[in-house]
């Protein structure tokens, strides 16, 4: 009897058309940085487009006063609703189970309810993941954030919401960092989704300098392992910095590669 060839599930990767387009003039938005990383990617992933949040969605985070004050630039809000909504896309996928990527800008961790700053308009990780705790599809979430940056958007959108453990872990080289996170990683349990605010820019060809680009593979396979250890596996991220069109595209393959099935 011939033997079944089991074909291998892609990973899925959230992009939307309008992440190309120059919405604003910072290093986030600078032509080259989506198409940087997409020519790496190739069709080795499985890519789905979004819908825009609505207004609805970004008031589970932001005032009304924030939203409208990104409504001002039309062009910004427009991509920033897309990236909101790629977000949600990687999240409810990586609630059903399989592990997604959200390859969306701008980022938002520096969004934080009522100001935004560092590139950032809306805070897209902690839309998706409140609008889970809201549709009652999770009560605990695990953030990590291993941006150069801290999020100080993301701390400040859970503040005084228990339920949502977000860290980033201080600056380390190499191998240093990746076992500051697998010890914190090691004292967790008891969540229902481990969400990872993935920036590039700690590379060593980048702001940062601190890590190899197989330092992101490994983080990639740690979140795996604990999601699949304390969150039936499910696990997403979503881009936040890196800015050297280089070595990103590379940089994201790894942490892709690291997380996948």
């Amino acid at each position: 009897m011939p033997s079944v060839v089991k074909k291998e599930r892609k990973m899925k990767v959230v992009f939307h058309q309008r992440f190309y387009e120059e919405y604003a003039s910072d290093p986030a938005a600078a032509e080259g940085r989506m198409e940087a990383i997409i020519e790496v990617l190739g069709r080795d992933f499985e890519f789905l487009s979004p819908s825009p949040a609505s207004e609805k969605d970004l008031a589970l985070v932001h005032t009304l006063d924030q939203i409208e004050r990104i409504k001002r630039s039309r062009h910004t809000y427009e991509v920033a609703l897309f990236a909101a909504g790629g977000a949600i896309m990687a999240s409810q996928i990586a609630w059903k189970g399989e592990p997604a990527f959200g390859l969306i800008r701008p980022p938002g961790h520096h969004a934080s309810p009522d100001s935004c700053w560092g590139f950032c308009f809306f805070n897209n990780m902690a839309i998706a993941v409140k609008k889970l705790m809201k549709e009652k599809k999770i009560t605990r979430a695990l953030i990590l954030d291993f941006d150069l940056h801290f999020g100080d958007g993301t701390e400040n959108a859970f503040q005084g919401i228990p339920e949502v453990d977000y860290f980033s872990p201080p600056g380390a080289y190499g191998q240093e960092y990746v076992d500051s996170i697998e010890k914190r990683l090691e004292q967790i349990s008891g969540y229902d989704i481990f969400a990872v605010s993935a920036g590039f820019d700690r590379h060593v060809d980048d702001w940062g300098g601190f890590l190899e680009t197989e330092d992101y593979r490994k983080i990639g396979a740690l979140v795996k392992y604990y999601a699949q250890k304390h969150c039936e596996g499910r696990r997403l991220g979503i881009l936040e910095g890196g800015y050297n069109h280089a070595v990103l595209g590379q940089n994201v393959r790894a942490f892709l590669e690291g997380m996948k099935d």
